[in-house]
């Protein structure tokens, strides 16, 4: 829930949203998951965003963002599958996102 006011015994105070304070990854959920997860991350400011799924060797699987995104929080789902629309095996996959604040990585398991 957002407040947007309250008021006290000394009358209205008005409070404005404040939006998310540091650039982060979030662990993905459900984690392990089949067959889709949702991935969330958060910007102080607008940014170019990549987020993209690796295996285990580093391969890049599929890239979820590639655009400029606006401040706030975002939440991106992924099927489990790559690229070209087929679905992965079961195993350990590394999610990554780079964007002009830097860059941070999470791990996460897929069970078929």
């Amino acid at each position: 829930p957002t407040i947007s006011g309250a008021e006290f015994n000394e009358g209205r105070i008005t409070a404005s949203m404040i939006g998310p304070v540091s650039f982060a990854l979030m662990q993905n959920a459900p984690n392990p998951f089949n067959p889709t997860t949702a991935i969330t991350f958060s910007l102080p400011s607008e940014s170019l965003v990549n987020l993209s799924i690796y295996n285990i060797t580093g391969q890049r699987i599929r890239t979820l963002v590639n655009a400029t995104t606006p401040a706030g929080f975002h939440t991106v789902n992924w099927n489990g599958r790559d690229a070209n629309g087929r679905a992965v095996a079961s195993g350990l996959y590394l999610y990554r996102i780079t964007s002009n604040h830097g860059t941070q990585v999470r791990r996460m398991v897929m069970v078929r």
